[in-house]
């Protein structure tokens, strides 16, 4: 069988083993619209840009 030539300090190992902990982006519910979003983030919904609740932006309509 093979041998490691030298030994893996616990940190080097545990760096590698950091990865294995990833949870799913957590999402929020929006009290004004009720759309999804990440939080703490600002989120496009019918044209606008809302952000904590309010209208940040509206898109313009190219003709």
């Amino acid at each position: 069988m093979a041998h490691p030539k030298r030994k893996i300090s616990r940190t080097r190992r545990d760096k590698r083993r950091t990865h294995y902990k990833l949870t799913p982006k957590q999402l929020v519910k929006c009290t004004t619209t009720g759309e999804f979003h990440m939080p703490h983030r600002a989120f496009w919904h019918e044209g606008k840009l809302y952000y904590k609740g309010e209208v940040v932006m509206e898109k313009e309509v190219m003709a």
